[in-house]
This record gives structure tokens, C-alpha cells and sequence, in this order.
């Protein structure tokens, strides 16, 4: 499989994940690409460093050729996914967290007695010092 079949599919599951699957519509709000845009540009500064330098060598039979500032499109679509998915799952699970019910105490035989209730209103405040009380 060529790095392009892969992140290809990297892509379509992201958007599918997103708005099908896990509901989120994390791709749909503008906070999203705003940080999108803020990681792209540090993802193009490191990508460049290292492709420039050629630390990093791409097969280029393997990627398209597209490259912006030395990085194949490809790992910028790659790179996509990945902090998409990071964020995705991480909206998902903080709401599915908040949506638990609070756990019950037991109730059956032998367990302990429900706390009283808490009063519903305050207490009215003591009268202060050389004042009538008036309650």
C-alpha cells in the first residue's frame, strides 16, 4: 500500500468518525481550525527541518510528489488525522463522562440509613447584639 492509499483512508475515516460515527462535528466548528492551523504551521517548520535536510527521505514512488515547504501533502493529510482523532476521541469521551449517572448507594438489607435531608431554606440570621429577636 503507498503512503497515499493510507493516508487516503487516514482522511475519509477521520471525517466519517467525526460526523458519522462518534457524532462530534468536531470538523464543523471553527475552534478546530483554528488550532488546526496554529499545529499546521510548527508541523510545517519540523517537516521542513527535516525533509530539507534530508534526515527524513520519502520513497517517491510511494507519495504523489505534491510537496508544500518540503513536506509531502501527505503528511500533512496524515498529520490531519492524527490531531484530528486525538481531539475527536478526546470530545467524545469528556461528554460520554458527563453523561454517566451518579452511582447509587445500596439500599437493600443491611445497608446503612439515607442521610437526613438538608433543610430547604437557610435559617434566619441570629439578631444582632442589643436587638429584639423577631423571629
Amino acid at each position: 500500500m503507498t503512503y497515499t492509499a493510507a493516508t487516503a483512508i487516514a482522511v475519509v475515516a477521520t471525517v466519517v468518525l467525526d460526523l458519522a460515527v462518534l457524532r462530534t462535528r468536531l470538523l464543523r466548528r471553527r475552534a478546530f481550525w483554528t488550532a488546526y492551523a496554529i499545529i499546521v504551521g510548527f508541523q510545517l517548520i519540523v517537516n521542513g527541518v527535516l525533509t530539507g535536510r534530508h534526515i527524513v527521505v520519502y520513497d517517491e514512488r510511494r507519495i504523489t510528489g505534491l510537496r508544500v515547504a518540503y513536506a509531502p501533502l501527505e503528511d500533512l493529510l496524515f498529520g490531519f488525522s492524527l490531531v484530528a482523532q486525538t481531539l475527536i476521541w478526546w470530545v467524545w469521551l469528556g461528554r460520554r463522562a458527563n453523561q454517566r449517572p451518579l452511582a447509587r448507594k445500596p439500599t437493600g438489607p443491611g445497608s446503612a440509613p439515607a442521610a437526613p435531608a438538608a433543610p430547604a431554606t437557610a435559617p434566619a440570621p441570629s439578631p444582632r447584639p442589643g436587638e429584639p429577636d423577631q423571629r
